[in-house]
């Protein structure tokens, strides 16, 4: 039997509404026949935002979404996107898929579908192909109340009030497709280019730093000592891949035991990454000033056979969902320092929460687990230990069988989220609670097996459901976890 020792008494830090965000980026169907399919569609829309796709998304609250990238964002220039959508600039574009950007979805349509989802805009500036002052006049358009060339420029265009945007990215994968910088030169780039990223009036930009990739340490180090005191957030990539290399990363549906426990465990090294980093950031900012910025996350599989290779386009099943419920769960645990992560990606692309097909849409394993997560956010988390056993095939690849965090809302509620990452026995679970007087409990689980997945012919193959076996007594809480399978216990006083 696996153990889980609470104490709602220790309550450790505030974990940020930011840490299940999101991210989008012009990259396959994301944007377009995905969250955008045109004002003239006739799938219903409201000035062009799929309505079903928005009202899924509110659902499970999203608080933050990036845009426009992603190595989109290293050519992305602002500019080509606003005014009239006959006049705006064709592109190629060059990362994803050689395919025509007609830059009808831009500034005021992403602005547009955060205010229908009700989430914060993240916004990723261009430092790798983009200028000085074309950042800085962007957030100018975005922000500024008052007379100048580009609130002008805003009003022509349909919208004479200023928007509100906290977070701002100066660059992305700087290290890479951001232009194969030294961390040294990227460091100064970074410190001159965020000079220009000005606040303007009452809205005060979080500015974030383009981070490593992985477990680039020195890059980390170097961004830190030379710019951290210039920066509110700081980045951090990484992907799980379970294929022996980015050529081969294997298929989402088709896999065994073995391949699904490799995915596991390469996860399960996000834990490793963030305490490595945390540890870095100490050293220069003790105070934990700087947030760590997970804004990309998740698995990476071969896409879906037939599909364009540059699109992403990839099925989700129970395996993303215990990579997801595993990731959070960390991240919860790491919350004074991580205060922000973005799932690659929102629709469509590598581990979505939701898969679109013309009219029909489906909401993915990954997307349940955000539900069954989504009272953590803004919650303080408590003190948990977990005595557990291990799952595995392979010896050098084996996890802890049980992963969890907990929290406590504003309304005095425990969240206890768990996942059995086991694909091979249920995992029997007591609960001691400390510091809680707990008199009610209910509970919601997803469970499936390992390669189960929802289909545009069966889209709730996989659901969530109630989970009725869970027991309180005695201050104890006790239920069983079904292989492969994640819950949320919700006790009240």
């Amino acid at each position: 039997m696996a153990v889980i020792h609470l104490n709602a008494a220790v309550r450790k830090s505030r974990i940020s509404k930011n840490i299940y965000g999101h991210f989008s980026e012009h990259l396959g169907r994301c944007i377009y026949n995905g969250l955008y399919v045109g004002e003239d569609s006739p799938i219903p829309n409201v000035s062009g935002m799929r309505t079903d796709l928005v009202e899924a998304l509110k659902r499970i609250r999203v608080p933050v979404l990036r845009w426009p990238g992603g190595c989109f964002a290293d050519e992305y220039h602002w500019l080509d996107g606003v005014g009239p959508k006959e006049s705006r600039k064709k592109m190629i574009n060059t990362h994803w898929g050689g395919v025509v950007e007609d830059n009808s979805f831009g500034t005021h349509e992403f602005l547009e579908f955060c205010r229908q989802v009700g989430c914060e805009p993240y916004i990723n500036g261009n430092v790798g192909s983009g200028t000085v002052r074309e950042m800085s006049e962007w957030m100018e358009y975005m922000t500024f109340d008052g007379v100048s060339p580009m609130a002008e420029l805003r009003a022509q265009n349909g919208h004479p009030a200023p928007w509100k945007v906290k977070y701002f990215g100066v660059g992305n994968e700087n290290w890479g497709c951001g232009g194969n910088m030294r961390p040294e030169f990227y460091a100064d780039q970074y410190r001159r280019y965020q000079t220009y990223v000005r606040n303007y009036g009452d809205n005060k930009v979080f500015r974030i730093a383009c981070g490593p990739n992985a477990d680039d340490y020195e890059w980390m180090d170097t961004v830190m000592k030379l710019a951290g005191p210039y920066m509110d957030g700081i980045s951090l990539h990484y992907y799980t891949v379970p294929g022996p290399d980015w050529q081969h990363k294997t298929s989402a549906t088709c896999f065994d035991r073995e391949i699904y426990y490799r995915t596991l465990f390469r996860a399960a090294r996000m834990e490793e990454l963030v305490t490595r980093h945390s540890e870095i950031m100490d050293r220069y900012d003790p105070q934990k000033r700087v947030a760590l910025v997970v804004d990309e996350w998740g698995t990476w599989y071969d896409v879906e056979p037939g599909t364009n290779p540059g699109f992403l386009y990839q099925q989700n099943t129970m395996r993303d969902a215990m990579v997801a419920a595993l990731t959070l769960n960390i991240l919860n645990e790491h919350s004074s320092r991580v205060r922000m992560a973005n799932i690659a990606q929102m629709v469509n692309v590598l581990q979505a929460v939701i898969l679109t097909e013309g009219e029909r849409m489906l909401l993915t394993p990954t997307y349940h687990i955000f539900d069954l997560y989504q009272h953590h956010q803004d919650a303080d988390l408590i003190d948990c230990h977990i005595d557990c056993g291990q799952a595995g095939v392979l010896d050098g690849e084996r996890v802890a069988e049980l992963s969890a965090s907990a929290s406590v809302d504003a309304d005095g509620l425990l969240h206890l989220t768990a996942a059995n990452l086991s694909a091979d026995g249920s995992c029997p679970v007591a609960v001691n609670l400390a510091g809680f007087a707990a008199k009610t409990v209910s509970a919601r689980i997803l469970a499936g097996e390992i390669g189960a997945h929802n289909t545009f012919e069966q889209p709730e193959a996989v659901k969530i459901a109630p989970f009725d076996g869970v027991s309180l007594e005695g201050g104890q809480v006790t239920f069983t976890l079904p292989p492969c399978s994640a819950a949320e216990i919700t006790l009240a006083e």
